[in-house]
């Protein structure tokens, strides 16, 4: 058997109840980075299977909802739980450059990958300038 002392965790578990749910809430740990023309963001849920994430897009703000439950489905005794349960959510707000149209998403190892791509409109390019000498010629002919 393990055991531990830990006031506080002893406290949590008090306030969580028999669900086994922490009494605050967890944040999603998450990266973001810019690669060329789009912006990956990278969110951890280990122990969430894929089909108890859930994404949602509104008005430009990406919302990350996932659940991790409970393994196995008779009702066990547990020794230690420092996992947490229960609903995990996370908000993003999408600038005005990203196409939220085209989010890619996939999730391997625990780790949901987004690839936002930045809208055409919002990326770098070039812009042609006439010479003035040549726009005063074909005007005055």
């Amino acid at each position: 058997m393990l055991m531990r002392t830990d006031p506080f965790r002893q406290l949590d578990q008090f306030f969580g109840g028999a669900t086994g749910t922490w009494s605050k809430p967890s944040v999603v740990p998450m990266d973001a980075y810019r690669v060329g023309d789009e912006f990956i963001v990278e969110f951890d849920l280990p122990g969430v299977s894929p089909e108890a994430v859930e994404l949602d897009v509104e008005r430009n703000v990406l919302t990350v909802r996932a659940e991790r439950r409970p393994r196995g489905e008779q009702p066990v005794e547990m020794e230690v739980r420092e996992r947490p349960l229960g609903v995990f959510t996370r908000q993003l707000f999408l600038g005005d450059t990203l196409d939220p149209e085209r989010i890619h998403a996939s999730y391997a190892d625990g780790v949901l990958t987004l690839r936002i791509p930045v809208r055409e409109q919002a990326k770098p390019r070039k812009i042609a300038i006439a010479h003035a000498e040549r726009e005063r010629r074909q005007i005055d002919a």
